[in-house]
């Protein structure tokens, strides 16, 4: 199939009809479905797509298309409800950063949900690949998606007969650049995080409304940040990031029972970047007492890295942390960019 010659369809069920034709193949048992189909001249699409419009190729339900064709259905349950799930990656020099870690905590969340990935791990990595060679990307952050479906107006998730599967490889920035060296300050949010029987925050799901909502209270002290705690007080994880707290030269941050996602950088910072400088590092249940009278603060996530916190506002009352990044967590973040700009970024 060659799909840079396929005429692009205008509707909003557009990008769905791949994916049903998908579902009748492997019911007729016998053509090949959407997402194993002969691969497209993509590169067609990047030497002819130069508006702003067209970047970056966007790969939704089986098609590699420009940017302002990428289309769902209106009654996708992904955009009816925020049902599915998704994962934000790193690409560094070309590779995929932790690849694999984020392909089984996608597959992790999606079980959760009771939502059935249609293609294998080695079909989501190829998909990727494809989308960073299309646009001709070597740095990159990857948003993966899979949504629940095209189905009716109800809640129902049975009548979604076929997941929609969408990958975007493009660029990211969540904080300034200088505030890397400088730090930066975060709130204390006053909504707490949802708890973990009523939806576990280890599920990466569509549905951020308690992180958005928690994060919207930072503007007004001007922070683009905010920490949030449990409904009984614990500290968890930040709107967007995970956080650590340096005590005495060790490392602490909270275990996943404190009601965290259990993030792929988080867990690079306590596997690799403590275990090689020597860093002591401990997962600790913590109140908010202890993270306000830590030496240093930092925050890491595939969007943000790891950045410095300088400074925590609660209830309009600032605490100093720090001035400007700590030596702890600069020897980490020194550690982490000398393994994502090398030739060995680790894609396991």
């Amino acid at each position: 199939m060659n799909e840079t010659a396929t005429p692009a369809k205008t509707n909003a069920t557009a990008a769905n009809g791949h994916a049903a034709s998908g579902a009748a193949h492997q019911q007729a048992g016998g053509a090949t479905p959407w997402w194993a189909e002969p691969k497209p001249y993509e590169r067609v699409f990047l030497d002819n797509t130069t508006g702003e419009s067209d970047r970056p190729l966007i790969w939704v339900n089986g098609r590699i298309v420009p940017k302002s064709e990428a289309m769902v259905s209106v009654y996708d349950h992904g955009l009816l409800y925020g049902d599915g799930v998704f994962e934000g990656i790193r690409v560094y020099n070309g590779k995929i950063f932790k690849c694999q870690q984020h392909m089984d905590r996608l597959w992790r969340s999606a079980e959760a949900i009771q939502l059935k990935i249609p293609i294998t791990q080695a079909d989501m990595v190829d998909i990727q690949r494809r989308c960073i060679a299309a646009n001709d990307l070597k740095d990159a952050y990857i948003r993966l998606i899979v949504t629940r479906g095209v189905g009716t107006l109800g809640l129902d998730p049975r009548n979604c007969p076929v997941p929609g599967v969408i990958c975007i490889a493009d660029q990211i920035a969540l904080y300034p650049p200088e505030l890397y060296q400088t730090g930066m300050k975060v709130v204390v949010a006053k909504r707490p995080r949802i708890p973990i029987p009523c939806l576990d925050p280890r599920v990466k799901s569509l549905n951020y409304l308690n992180n958005i909502l928690a994060k919207t209270e930072s503007f007004a002290s001007d922070a683009l940040e905010a920490i949030m705690l449990s409904t009984d007080g614990w500290v968890g994880e930040c709107t967007g990031d995970n956080i650590f707290v340096v005590k005495g030269g060790k490392v602490f941050t909270p275990p996943p029972e404190a009601g965290i996602l259990e993030g792929i950088t988080r867990r690079f910072v306590i596997d690799t970047l403590c275990r090689e400088t020597g860093t002591p590092v401990e997962e600790k249940m913590m109140r908010l007492e202890e993270v306000l009278e830590a030496d240093e603060i930092f925050l890491t996530g595939s969007a943000a890295e790891m950045i410095a916190v300088t400074s925590v506002e609660k209830d309009g009352t600032i605490h100093k942390i720090s001035d400007g990044e700590g030596p702890v967590t600069r020897k980490l973040r020194t550690l982490f960019r000398q393994i994502v700009t090398s030739d060995n970024v680790p894609e396991d």
